[in-house]
C-alpha cells in the first residue's frame, strides 16, 4: 500500500477501524489508490455521517422528546386529578 494511505490511515483512526472491519478496502486501495474518496464516502455512510441520516435521526430524538413532553404532561394532569379527588 502506497505510504500517503497509510499516513491516512494513521492520522485517521476511523478510516483505519472502518479498513479493518471492511478488509475488501485493502485491497482496492492497493490497486487504486485514488478509491480513496469513494472510501471515505463509504466510510460517512457507515458511521451516519451523511446528510439524510443526521436528518433522521434528529427527527428521531425530536420525536423522542415530544413524547417525554407528553407522559410528563399526561403525569402532571393525573396527579392534579388525584389531588382534586382527595380534596372533595
Amino acid at each position: 500500500m502506497r505510504p500517503e494511505i497509510i499516513r491516512m490511515f494513521n492520522e485517521n483512526q476511523e478510516f483505519r477501524l472502518f479498513v479493518r472491519q471492511h478488509p475488501q478496502w485493502y485491497r482496492t486501495l492497493s490497486r487504486d489508490p485514488s478509491a480513496v474518496q469513494a472510501l471515505e464516502k463509504e466510510a460517512n455512510r457507515f458511521y451516519g455521517r451523511t446528510f439524510p441520516q443526521r436528518v433522521e435521526k434528529m427527527q428521531s430524538n425530536l420525536g423522542l422528546a415530544m413524547m417525554m413532553m407528553e407522559m410528563l404532561k399526561m403525569g402532571q394532569d393525573t396527579v392534579a386529578q388525584t389531588q382534586e379527588t382527595f380534596n372533595s
